[in-house]
């Protein structure tokens, strides 16, 4: 079964509203709330199918720093980005998760 792995401090991924992400249906999902969970996990695990980021993770290091330590990841093993979305609220931090992983994916097609 592929795995969806949620990066969300607050939001519930099997809370119906977030369903539009991804087809939770057809995935496992992993929920992990902080940074150094996210790590951890693909650490421990590998790439999951796919990635939703929230950037806000409260008082620790944001999505963003987790899609940068993603693409230096997928740098690092040679690996293609899994599919990915951005579900947070803060539309700045969204615009800079998205620009890094769209140039990412740019750069190593």
């Amino acid at each position: 079964m592929e795995t969806l792995l949620w990066l969300d401090d607050e939001r519930d991924p099997t809370n119906e509203r977030w369903s539009s992400y991804f087809p939770i249906e057809s995935l496992r999902v992993v929920w992990v709330k902080s940074y150094e969970e996210f790590v951890d996990w693909i650490d421990a695990n590998l790439l999951p199918s796919a990635i939703c980021f929230d950037h806000d993770l409260g008082d620790g290091p944001s999505g963003m720093d987790a899609a940068k330590w993603l693409t230096e990841y997928c740098l690092n093993t040679s690996t293609k980005l899994p599919a990915w979305s951005i579900q947070s609220a803060n539309p700045i931090g969204k615009s800079n998760i998205e620009a890094l992983l769209t140039s990412f994916v740019r750069a190593t097609e």
